[in-house]
C-alpha cells in the first residue's frame, strides 16, 4: 500500500501540473487591446444617401471598446465594442436631434448600441471577414463586417498598435426604422476605423 502512494502523489501532482500550463500554453499568443479613443485613433462613422443625389456623413464621437487578435489562430480573434448613441454628430444640430429622437434612434430611450462579435476569419491579402450581432434601438441582428487590416507595429511611446478597418451596410427597418427617407436611403452604411493599443 506505501509504495502505491508513493507512485500514485508524482502522478497526481504532474496532471494538477499539466491542467494548469496545458491552457496558458494555449491562449499564450492572444494579444489584447484597447481601443484608442482617448488619443481619436478610432472612429465610428456612417453614411447615408440624400435624395440619392450625394452622401450625408456622420460619426459617433463617444464610445469604447477592446479586441482580442491572435496571430496564429486568427479565428480566435474577438471584438467588443459600446457606442453612446446620444453622442451623434452629423454637423447640423437640427439634424442631429431629429436623428436622436424618435423617428430614428430614439437616444432617450436607447442609450447605448453594442456589437459583439461571434466569429472572425482572414480571407486573402489584408482582408477579413467579422461576424458578430448588433443592438439598436433594443433589436438585436446579426452583421457581417468587410474588413481590411491596416497594420501593426511599436508606437513611438513604448507601446504596439494594431489597426483595421471595416463596413458593413444595415437596413434601417430591421432596426425599427420606418422613417420615408426615400427608395435610395433604406439602408445605411457603418464604417469602423479601430486602432487598438496592446495591454
Amino acid at each position: 500500500m506505501r509504495t502505491k502512494r508513493i507512485k500514485a502523489v508524482p502522478i497526481l501532482v504532474w496532471c494538477l501540473a499539466a491542467a494548469s500550463v496545458f491552457p496558458a500554453v494555449a491562449s499564450a499568443g492572444v494579444e489584447r487591446y484597447v481601443i484608442d479613443t482617448e488619443g481619436g485613433h478610432a472612429f465610428v462613422q456612417f453614411r447615408i444617401k440624400h435624395l440619392a443625389y450625394s452622401w450625408l456623413y456622420g460619426r459617433f464621437n463617444d464610445f469604447s471598446g477592446t479586441f482580442t487578435y491572435d496571430p496564429e489562430d486568427p479565428s480566435n480573434s474577438q471584438v467588443e465594442l459600446t457606442i453612446d448613441t446620444a453622442s451623434l454628430d452629423s454637423n447640423h444640430a437640427e439634424r442631429d436631434k431629429h436623428l436622436r429622437g424618435r423617428d430614428f434612434l430614439d437616444v432617450d430611450n436607447y442609450p447605448r448600441a453594442s456589437f459583439r462579435s461571434t466569429s472572425y476569419e482572414e480571407t486573402g491579402f489584408n482582408k477579413s471577414v467579422l461576424e458578430g450581432e448588433l443592438t439598436l434601438k433594443g433589436i438585436t441582428k446579426p452583421v457581417r463586417i468587410e474588413v481590411q487590416r491596416i497594420g501593426h507595429g511599436p508606437d513611438p511611446w513604448g507601446g504596439y498598435r494594431r489597426g483595421f478597418e471595416g463596413s458593413a451596410r444595415l437596413a434601417l427597418k430591421d432596426f425599427g426604422i420606418d422613417y420615408d427617407l426615400g427608395p435610395a436611403a433604406r439602408e445605411v452604411e457603418m464604417i469602423l476605423s479601430i486602432e487598438g493599443i496592446r495591454q
